[in-house]
């Protein structure tokens, strides 16, 4: 089933996109929900002159989209997460906490127009930043253990006091017991 979409979908196309999807999914859920209409004849028609009218207006839209990937340049995250011994963080991290660590930095980004694999342990990540369906950013991402055992110093051991006697001298004063022979019967 032929679908246009009236709105971006992250994983399926962008606004103004013919896509094809399964007739339960269309009927059921995209449609219902208004993010897209079937892609008849008469509706591709007025879909083509709409882009036609609206082109500047399209690359307007796509030129705001490169500024605002442009303040991505040289942008790494670092994001904390609670690990336990084996490297395995509590939780995982996502779209979610990427946002919030882009937030923190000062650039606002809806955790909607962000795809990254969930991280569940700690290491090296991707995130992908969707502006505009011609305009995506790779922001790496950097998993560390929030609770990272502090490296402890060996105890310092202090030496035993020496002892003066002699294990033959301490021999020598214990007292000997004799052991009695079994009396024969």
């Amino acid at each position: 089933m032929e679908i246009i979409l009236k709105e971006d979908i992250i994983g399926l196309g962008y606004k103004n996109d013919i896509v094809n999807v399964k007739s339960g999914y269309g009927r059921n859920y995209l449609i219902p929900q208004g993010k897209g209409v079937i892609a008849s004849e008469s509706a591709k028609k007025v879909l083509a002159e709409n882009l036609r009218q609206q082109a500047h207006k399209l690359a307007a839209l796509k030129a705001a989209a490169e500024d605002r990937a442009k303040a991505f340049e040289g942008v790494a995250l670092e994001i904390p997460a609670k690990v336990s011994a084996t490297g395995v963080t509590y939780g995982s991290v996502g779209a979610a906490q990427v946002a919030e660590a882009l937030k923190a930095l000062g650039i606002e980004v809806d955790r909607k127009i962000i795809t990254m694999r969930d991280a569940k342990k700690v290491g090296d990540y991707e995130a992908t930043v969707h502006f505009h369906k011609e305009v995506e950013v790779i922001v790496p991402v950097k998993v560390v253990a929030e609770n990272a055992p502090a490296v402890e110093e060996a105890p310092v051991v202090e030496e035993a006091p020496a002892v003066e006697e002699t294990v033959e001298e301490v021999i020598e004063e214990a007292p000997i017991e004799e052991e009695e022979a079994p009396a024969a019967e």
